[in-house]
């Protein structure tokens, strides 16, 4: 019976321990998104590694808060 209450309290401190992973890797992605559209702003030509990096950060950063709004996750 010990056993099966030390493994739920575990499994809680599991699930806070990956949610702040989450919200850290969400934060890092929205600044590592604003910096590829600024970049994307200054290039004066048409350059497609630019966009294509701008691209992949914003679907990157998406695909966390669509996953964060799944584990009903509160970003402050």
């Amino acid at each position: 019976m010990k056993y099966k209450v030390g493994l739920f309290s575990r499994k809680g401190k599991l699930k806070k321990e990956f949610d702040e992973q989450l919200i850290r890797l969400i934060k890092e992605t929205k600044d590592d998104w604003n910096y590829a559209k600024q970049l994307e702003e200054l290039t004066e030509d048409y350059n497609l590694d630019v966009i294509a990096q701008s691209r992949i950060a914003e679907s990157l950063h998406f695909y966390l808060f669509k996953e964060a709004r799944i584990r009903k996750i509160i970003i402050r």
